[in-house]
């Protein structure tokens, strides 16, 4: 009898104890579904507060002028004008087709120059110790304090006496030296940040050092490297100051000057400028959208390394 007594009391405490870890288990995972939706509501909040002044700018780049300024306000247009995007590449003062070829040339071959650039002056300074390398690195980040719109008057003067002045060229060296030391140091972190026991261990294998650099290393620090790519390609993309004192040339200005064509000191063409600045903001949000699976995919490449 005792014995019966001991098993049932044993199976009611195991009973007892599995309610409980089951009302326990519920409970964390309410707690956990709430977190998850409290996060969900912030993404949301952030979401809108970043994509509605673009949703007002594609809505507007779709209105007539007059909407655009009436009071009060309306957010969605009486008349649906599409017509504004065939326009607005037709208009005479502003040629917009060739706006948008300056700037994507300048802004690749701009990037290109401070990829090829920045790369193995990263991968030195990281992995070999000289003389005078603090200094290189101190002034490399010192140049970063300097901006175009500072040095506008100097550099229109040096392109004029080199002959260079309203040309794409130009602006592609002006573009690549105030984005070099910024690509180089953030590529030298990356690099720095790689142990050398993985390359002295890929040289122990047979591999040379070029095949090491380009199969071992470079997969490790390729988000670093598009993260360079990016941040330079945009800021070549959006700079101004430089671009309207150096190109006199509408056709050779970038469209971030030509978007100043639309506003006068009379009148303005709204409509046009939301539409320009559509066509404007399309490219990098391509170039994002194309180079994140890149990032991705260097994160785990890196991984398996």
């Amino acid at each position: 009898m005792s014995t019966i007594t001991t098993v049932a009391g044993a199976e009611v405490s195991g009973m007892a104890a599995a309610g409980s870890k089951r009302r326990k288990s519920y409970g964390e995972d309410r707690a956990s579904a709430t977190r998850i939706g409290f996060r969900m509501l912030g993404g949301l909040v952030v979401i809108l507060v970043f994509v509605f002044p673009y949703v007002i700018m594609a809505i507007g780049s779709l209105k007539s002028r007059n909407e655009i300024l009436s009071v009060p306000p309306s957010y969605l247009p009486t008349e649906w004008h599409f017509d504004n995007y065939i326009t607005m590449w037709s208009t005479p003062e502003t040629p917009l087709f060739q706006n948008l070829i300056s700037t994507i040339v300048i802004s690749v071959f701009a990037t290109l120059i401070v990829l090829i650039v920045a790369l193995p002056a990263a991968y030195y300074t990281a992995r070999f110790r000289f003389p005078g390398r603090l200094v290189f690195l101190f002034l490399v980040i010192t140049t970063q304090m300097l901006q175009p719109a500072v040095l506008t008057t100097g550099l229109f003067k040096q392109f004029m006496s080199l002959g260079l002045s309203d040309t794409w060229l130009a602006m592609i060296l002006i573009n690549a030296a105030f984005n070099l030391s910024f690509a180089t140091w953030i590529m030298h972190s990356f690099f720095a940040g790689i142990p050398k026991g993985i390359e002295e261990a890929a040289q122990i294998d047979g591999a040379g050092k070029l095949r090491v650099l380009f199969q071992v290393t470079l997969p490790l620090v390729w988000p670093g490297i598009v993260t360079a790519i990016i941040f330079t390609f945009v800021a070549c993309w959006n700079e101004f100051a430089a671009s309207l004192v150096i190109l006199s040339t509408d056709g050779n200005q970038p469209l971030s000057v030509a978007l100043t064509k639309f506003v006068g000191q009379y009148d303005s063409a709204w409509q046009y400028v939301f539409g320009a600045s559509i066509v404007a903001i399309v490219p990098v949000v391509i170039l994002f959208m194309f180079i994140e699976k890149r990032l991705v995919g260097g994160l785990a490449a890196g991984a398996v390394k």
